[in-house]
């Protein structure tokens, strides 16, 4: 019976963390020059900012929620989704603490970072419309657990 609880138990984790964002309701950030809909907490505020001129940062954060999602929007070097995320997770690979990817897909993926035995989450996400790209993280300031990670990925995440 506990053999049977043990391995259950992951796949209760994983489904606890998409319900949580489908709890969340929809946040155009179409206003915010991200012609985009995610899902946030009600209590997430969005700032806003370009930088020179050449990136736009959206910021949606809720520390109470453990929510801290950061889009990077610019001009596209390509219209090949392989090799948007490719670059992505090759800039995820050459951090110091990276540790392993937990997930892989085709528009992004959950990594782990790894500091002294502490393990740290991110994750990312590319949207490749017209001739911009999108790029969902993690906020930078702040640590995520891999249930938190997993919630925000699926709140960036698009259906085809």
């Amino acid at each position: 019976m506990r053999y049977l609880i043990l391995l259950a138990l992951p796949l209760f984790l994983c489904t606890c963390d998409s319900a949580e964002s489908d709890n969340w309701p929809a946040l155009n950030l179409g206003k915010y020059n991200v012609p985009v809909t995610i899902m946030a907490p009600d209590s997430a505020k969005v700032t806003s900012k370009t930088m020179a001129g050449v990136m736009h940062d959206v910021t949606i954060k809720s520390l109470a929620d453990g929510y801290n999602i950061q889009v990077l929007a610019s001009r596209a070097e390509t219209n090949d989704m392989a090799r948007l995320k490719s670059a992505e997770l090759e800039n995820v690979r050459e951090h110091r603490y990276f540790s392993r990817v937990v997930r892989e897909e085709p528009n992004g993926f959950v990594f782990e970072n790894k500091i002294d035995t502490s393990a740290l989450y991110g994750f990312r996400y590319i949207i490749y419309q017209g001739d911009q790209e999108f790029v969902f993280q993690n906020g930078l300031s702040g640590r995520f657990s891999e249930a938190q990670v997993e919630a925000m990925y699926a709140a960036v995440k698009q259906e085809k």
